[in-house]
């Protein structure tokens, strides 16, 4: 992911493209394509390039995006065919000099809003079904907990890739499957599943595998991969599915049963504090300990001013 935003980062975008947007009318219920053309500049993003559509040419555009920094998923659309998030691919990436133009559509698999904002309201359904949240059974140690929940290194990597989902819904625009079978759960939403049931502190693990053990559940999943191709944080939601499948079969053969952590005892106390060495000593007059517990103070007005 790195090299690849080096490799992007010394692209240069031709210096005007067109960018074509399908827009849609909730109120006439029409949908059609209106091209635009802007100037560009390097790093130029394609939400950078429709908020100038939007600012300068059109404010009839209507699109959702917040951080711009591909945290949020705010931003996913289908981009020259491809689902991606706008905020995280520059101008440059996807037109040139031979061919400058952008093309850009609502996600494909939602139902379109207006313009290039979807309705994410099935997909958080969906998301909300296979509980994706901590479930132990005794309630009171949960939620008034006294200590933490052991959790190995080894463990957190078990899960940790699929953690970093962002919800942006890219991998459901690409998916087959979903596209033909609206009852189908999605890659999401089964990521998260597979997320929380390998998770050693979660209790919940039965009632996940039975909410996905069925056609429209993880045997739904036709593995074409697409899902993991378009996803911004590289979770690989295929995999999850791939390897909920293998945990399901084997859990049915009763050839798995998973072992649940508990809350670890408490802590060892902190040692007291080693003296400096004699070549250590602060300065005379200066204090460690004042300075530990004193205020940082930023003068704020002192650098606008300045």
């Amino acid at each position: 992911m790195a090299l690849l935003a080096t490799r992007t980062a010394k692209l240069i975008p031709p210096k005007r493209v067109k960018v074509l947007v399908r827009r849609y009318d909730p109120e006439k219920g029409e949908s059609w394509w209106q091209e635009y053309e802007i100037e560009t500049y390097r790093g130029m993003t394609v939400l950078d390039a429709l908020l100038k559509i939007k600012e300068e040419i059109d404010h009839t555009l209507s699109l959702r995006y917040s951080c711009r920094m591909a945290v949020c998923g705010s931003c996913g659309m289908v981009i020259n065919g491809t689902p991606r998030l706008a905020c995280q691919t520059q101008v440059a990436e996807v037109a040139s000099e031979a061919n400058p133009v952008v093309r850009v559509e609502p996600m494909y698999n939602f139902k379109v809003i207006r313009d290039l904002m979807t309705d994410f309201t099935e997909f958080f359904e969906k998301h909300r079904r296979v509980k994706p949240y901590l479930i132990r059974r005794d309630v009171e140690e949960q939620e008034n907990p006294e200590y933490e929940y052991k959790l190995l290194p080894e463990e957190y990597e078990d899960f940790y890739q699929y953690s970093l989902c962002i919800s942006c819904g890219l991998c459901v625009a690409a998916c087959p499957v979903f596209a033909s079978d609206t009852r189908f759960l999605g890659p999401q939403a089964l990521a998260q599943a597979y997320r929380f049931i390998i998770d050693p502190r979660d209790e919940g693990w039965r009632e996940r595998l039975e909410i996905v053990d069925s056609e429209d559940g993880v045997f739904g999943c036709h593995l074409a991969a697409s899902c993991s191709a378009v996803c911004p944080k590289e979770v690989d939601p295929g995999a999850a599915i791939q390897r909920l499948r293998s945990l399901l079969l084997r859990y049915r053969l009763g050839l798995w049963r998973k072992s649940v952590s508990g809350p670890v005892g408490p802590m060892e106390k902190k040692a007291e504090r080693m003296p400096l060495p004699p070549e250590a000593e602060t300065l005379p007059g200066v204090s460690l300990e004042e300075l530990e517990e004193s205020k940082v103070e930023i003068p704020v007005e002192k650098l606008i001013s300045g």
